[in-house]
């Protein structure tokens, strides 16, 4: 493996940023659609009750992510042989437009199966799209940038969450009292909050938002070169990915790396896909609260990723995941620790007299400190991983390997939703439920602590010929 290989930066500026928009182009259907807004009306107002709304939505986020880790690793391989990755995100960019359009009809009483069905096409295109986006980062700047580019684009893309989320909360949803949005206007679009039509508006919303902000990086950011047909790379492809798979197990640090991040990135999937939900179940949080609560984490969650950005140059991407996953652990045994009048399983008493208003009790305001650990940390966590891997694999071989990275994001990650759909379900509590995650944060930290960085091994390359790396930012082997 030729991980000595310096391939330089080949995009200007506009290429990089047209690169970097594309997490501004995607995340608000992670944080409209999957997080704060839909997700939420589904478990708590399309559903019978809450518990059987985030079991279904539980198995629906689980049936996603079984899709992408079989055929994420499969894709990667194909896209290192066709070279080209446009046109692989141009495909799955469709399906997800329209996947996200569909959700529109999403009205209370509609079928929830033929709902999940058009939610998790549109989270498996836009998963797809995002291992083609991905692998083209080593190729576009160098191993010293990877990390603060990386945070950067994560934080541009939590901007663009949050000004769609703004624009639905104060503009779209309405106060079933008074009929008024949060600013005191009518819904716009003549909108009937009632009908779930505030909510439902999220799925079109975030399909315009991608189409129209992808376009920079097909117009600008460089893209390889077109090197075999379609059949040929699906034909090598696969023979290439057998090889992967038995050489990457032969790269024991890598090796170690991904299962660790298998085993993190689940409870992160999970608590994304599910916290909102849990929030507006455990305290009855309207759209609109819901919706703030969004804002406060994606707010925090930019920051976040702009401290980071400098972290991650200055003392390496695992200090910054370790880090996250710290906070990340905390913020979950805060949330299921949380009652009506206490919180840290009764060592902090609270009061429990509603005053009225939004966040009315002082256990919501706590949930709200812990909403703030995981904005602060869910970015970093996902951006630096993505970097710790472009730190620790050569440009020419980043399409499988990111193939493989999304795998491990993926290969697992129908089991935290899976056990918490599980355990909600049988227990009939959502608190018992969220607190599987804890074993998750618990055991890809410690699996992370022994992980070198970057995951090269020493006999591999010296340190010296990794572009970017210094002692300063950890150690090799």
């Amino acid at each position: 493996m030729a991980i000595t290989e310096t391939i330089p930066a080949r995009a200007d500026q506009r290429g990089i940023w047209g690169w970097m928009l594309f997490d501004w182009a995607a995340q608000p259907f992670f944080t409209v659609v999957t997080t704060f807004i839909f997700g939420p009306y589904f478990i708590s107002r399309m559903a019978a009750d809450p518990a059987v709304g985030q079991a279904a939505w539980g198995y629906a986020v689980a049936l996603g992510g079984l899709v992408i880790a079989v055929l994420s690793p499969v894709l990667g391989s194909i896209a290192d042989q066709t070279g080209a990755r446009k046109p692989w995100i141009a495909f799955f960019s469709a399906i997800q437009i329209v996947s996200l359009m569909l959700l529109w009809f999403a009205a209370p009483g509609s079928s929830l199966f033929w709902v999940l069905i058009a939610f998790s096409c549109a989270s498996v295109a836009a998963e797809f799209s995002i291992v083609f986006n991905d692998s083209m980062m080593p190729r576009l700047v160098s191993k010293d940038e990877v990390g603060r580019i990386s945070n950067i684009a994560w934080g541009l893309g939590y901007l663009g969450g949050m000004i769609v989320l703004i624009f639905i909360v104060t503009c779209l949803a309405a106060s079933p009292q008074t009929g008024k949005t949060i600013i005191g206007i009518e819904p716009l679009f003549g909108l009937d909050p009632a009908k779930g039509e505030d909510a439902r508006a999220a799925g079109p919303i975030s399909a315009l938002w991608y189409l129209v902000f992808i376009l920079p990086m097909f117009l600008f950011t460089p893209d390889e070169k077109r090197r075999l047909s379609l059949g040929l790379a699906v034909k090598r492809g696969l023979s290439e990915l057998k090889e992967t798979l038995g050489e990457v197990r032969q790269r024991a640090n890598i090796f170690r790396f991904l299962i660790a991040r298998m085993i993190y990135q689940d409870g992160v999937n999970a608590l994304l896909a599910l916290g909102g939900g849990f929030a507006a179940a455990m305290f009855g949080w309207s759209i609109t609260e819901i919706g703030l609560f969004g804002i406060i984490l994606n707010v925090v969650a930019i920051f976040g990723c702009l401290a980071a950005s400098r972290i991650d140059v200055a003392l390496g991407s695992k200090a910054v995941v370790m880090l996250s996953l710290v906070l990340l652990l905390l913020a979950t045994i805060g949330i299921v620790s949380t009652g009506r009048d206490y919180t840290l399983f009764g060592l902090l008493r609270l009061s429990g007299e509603d005053h009225g208003g939004l966040f009315a009790t002082a256990a919501e305001r706590a949930y709200l400190v812990f909403g703030v650990f995981i904005g602060i940390a869910f970015g970093p966590v996902q951006a630096s991983s993505r970097s710790y891997l472009a730190r620790s694999v050569s440009a020419k071989e980043a399409g499988r390997y990111f193939g493989i990275y999304a795998l491990a994001g993926r290969a697992t990650s129908f089991l935290g939703p899976f056990l918490v759909a599980s355990v909600t379900a049988l227990s009939g509590s959502p608190r018992l439920g969220m607190a599987v995650l804890v074993v998750f944060f618990v055991a890809g930290l410690v699996m992370l602590a022994g992980t070198p960085y970057p995951a090269v091994e020493r006999s591999e390359v010296p340190p010296s010929a990794l572009p970017g790396i210094s002692p300063s930012r950890g150690e090799i082997g």
